[in-house]
Formats: structure tokens, sequence, C-alpha cells
């Protein structure tokens, strides 16, 4: 058989880490670092945490506006929390690039942006409207507004083809609903946000506890808060009565993250956290996974799926769960079984020679023990998403070189 030659191995090598490459997520951070009129835009899309939004999307137009028109939106005052809905007004979850921009059918687009997905625009107010102008330009307006488009098409910044599309527009996009005045985290009444999403029962007991202006003293520098469902909690109470008053702080603290967590940096940024019950020694930390679309928060004890989102408003942020998450510091983890030990060997006198004992009755074979965890449910500690990942990067492995393997063996 003919050896393939250098140059032929060489291509296959750059198909696969091009192949690898492109899988990569594009970082606006990154991509706007190296122009600095865009400094103010991208400083504030790290500040209000979007930069994070934007990462984990796909297919996606950011509309970037240079300092100067940074400068206009500044000046009207608006708190970080408005700001962040007006940055959001500008990125589109469409691609645009420049050619697609000057080549819209039949003229113009309706674009939906991430302040539409926010929920927080009514009606049209978080489409915005790409009309292909006379003398090739480009306008982009608000879907519900009235004159000409208030905004331009500059240039493009970057384009990484159907994935994400920077570009240039000549001033803020203009929009009553995103300016619209945003309540701080300060003026939220966070028992009050838990009751009237299922965390009732949650909300009442952290009512009767110190661990409540725990909670609210960390809300302005950003805190994330897992609130177990009334269910969950209910079922806990028993056990929950029985600790004493500084365990029954810590567990309700152990529920609360000291920093902003939205859903995509939670899926992101797997691996162990501190909470707020974390005391030096005393860890009190939680392991956050997600598996696919679902997150779960992780203790020694037991392991909790998030199943609802009841605010996201940075910073903070507050998500229901399934189960009451149990610190190890409180609760004994059930024990694993010892495996059986081998039966030992014995030396028979061909005297004393007899046929095999017959095995033992399930009557008379000892029972598995009780968990001694305080739910008895201790959930295994196998970590399966590192499984599910291990057995997909060995599978993509395996393929690629398989394509490698039939490429050389065509040559």
């Amino acid at each position: 058989m003919q050896l393939p030659s250098s140059a032929t191995v060489a291509a296959v090598v750059l198909s696969v880490v091009l192949f690898i490459c492109a899988t990569e997520a594009h970082n606006i951070t990154h991509i706007l670092a190296d122009h600095k009129q865009f400094s103010t835009f991208n400083h504030y899309l790290t500040t209000t945490h979007l930069a994070a939004e934007i990462n984990r999307r796909q297919t996606i137009t950011v509309c970037a506006v240079d300092n100067a028109g940074m400068s206009d939106l500044l000046s009207k005052q608006l708190s970080i929390y408005t700001i962040k809905n007006v940055l959001s007004f500008h990125v589109l979850l469409d691609y645009f690039d420049a050619k697609k921009l000057h080549q819209i059918t039949n003229g113009t687009a309706l674009a939906a942006t991430m302040f539409q997905a926010t929920g927080s625009a009514t009606g049209s107010s978080g489409f915005v409207n790409i009309t292909d102008l006379r003398g090739g330009k480009v306008g982009l307006s608000p879907a519900d507004y009235n004159g000409p488009p208030p905004a331009k098409f500059v240039k493009s910044i970057a384009e990484i083809p159907y994935n994400i599309s920077v570009i240039q527009i000549s001033t803020i996009l203009p929009s009553d609903e995103a300016e619209a005045p945003t309540p701080g985290p300060s003026q939220m009444n966070l028992t009050s946000l838990m009751s009237a999403k299922g965390c009732k029962v949650f909300a009442e007991t952290l009512l009767a506890s110190p661990a409540e202006k725990t909670f609210e003293d960390n809300v302005d520098g950003g805190v994330t808060i897992f609130c177990p469902r009334d269910d969950a909690m209910k079922k806990f109470l028993p056990k929950f009565k029985n600790l004493t008053a500084e365990g029954k702080q810590s567990l309700l603290e152990y529920h609360g993250i000291p920093i902003y967590q939205s859903i995509s940096n939670l899926k992101s940024n797997n691996g162990d956290m501190n909470t707020l019950a974390t005391d030096g020694a005393k860890k009190y930390a939680v392991v956050i996974q997600n598996d696919g679309e679902d997150v779960t928060i992780k203790t020694k004890i037991v392991t909790a799926k998030i199943t609802a989102t009841v605010v996201d408003k940075l910073p903070l942020a507050i998500y229901s769960l399934d189960k009451v998450l149990l610190p190890e510091e409180l609760f004994k983890a059930s024990p694993t079984p010892a495996p059986a030990p081998a039966p030992e060997a014995r030396a028979e006198s061909p005297k004393h020679s007899k046929s095999p004992p017959a095995p033992a009755s399930p009557a008379e074979s000892p029972a598995d023990s009780p968990a001694d965890g305080p739910n008895g449910d201790a959930d295994d500690l196998t970590d399966s998403g590192a499984v599910k990942y291990n057995a997909g990067a060995s599978l993509a492995a395996v393929f690629s070189l398989w394509f490698a393997f039939n490429v050389l063996m065509e040559v």
C-alpha cells in the first residue's frame, strides 16, 4: 500500500482541528476587546451579565454602539437594571451579517430581541424592524416606532457565519418599554416572591429565622437563592424542627450562594460553590451540575433539580427546587454497603470430604442496611453527567479517527 504524502496527512489533521475549533463557543467580550471605540458598550455587557447570556446563544446579532452613543444613553441616569433591558434590546435573536442585511427579502425583516425573550416586553415592543433603504443604507427601528428608522447600519465588526454577527449601528435604539424604570433588588420582597411561586413554606420558615437578614444583606452585592417547593419543604419540616437554632439558620443559609448566577451561568460554571452558610472550616458547599437543559444542586446527601425560575433580575436570582438541600455538616450520609467478603478456601481431608454447601436462602441472606440520612433516600453520588460526557467525547474521537483513516486509505 502506498503511504500518503505528508501534505495529505497535514490536510487531514487540519480538517479535524478546524472541525473542533468550529464547535467552540464565541466570546463577545473578546470580540469587542480589539475595538476600543466600543469599550463602554463592552463594559456594560459584562456589568449587566448580558455577555454570559450572549455567549451561550447561537444564531444571534449584537448591534453595538460606540462610546459616543453610549454616553447619550448614560446621560439619562438609568439604573443598571434598566440599562440591561436597553442593551438586551440590541441583541437580535437571528443572524444578520452585512450581506444578509443588504439582501433582505421584500426589503424588510422583523427580528425578535433578547429583551423580548425576557418576557418584560409587551406586544411587539421587543422586536426590531430592519429595512433595506435607498442608496445602500440599512435602517433599524423598534417595531412600534413611527417615522424614519432612527439607527443605521454602519459596518460589520465580526462575523462567524450563522453563529454570531457583531455589527455597529449609528445610535441607541429608542424604546420606552426598555427604558422604563426597573425596580432594584433591594425594593423586592424576597419572601413574597417565593410565596407567589410555590415556595411559601420555605418563605415562612425563613421569616422566622435570622437567615432572612443574611439573604437581605447580600442582595445588593449579588445573591442566588434556591427555594424548595412546598411539597418538599412540608415533608422535611419534622426533621427541620429537630435541629438546633444554629442548625436551622445554617440549613436555610445553605440555600443561598453569595453571587448572582443566571441560569446560563449555572449551566456553564459547574463545580463546587460556597454558600451563605460557609464559615471557615465549616465548608457547607454544594456542587452545581447540568445535564443538558437540567441543572442540579448536589450535596453528599441529596441531589435536587431546579424546577423553575422565580425571579432573575441582576443581581438577584431565585430558583425553585424539587428537594431540600441537606448539608453533610448537619446530616449523616447513607453508608455505602460493603461488598460481601469472598468465601475463604478451606482445606479438607480426604476422609472428611463433603459436597459443596447449598447457597443461602433469601431468608438467611443479610438484609441491606437502612439509610442513615434524614430522608432515607440519599442519591447515588456517581457523576452520571461526567460519564455521559466522557462517552460522547470518546465517540467523537473514534469518529474523527475513523474519518481520518478512511481518507488515508483512499489516497
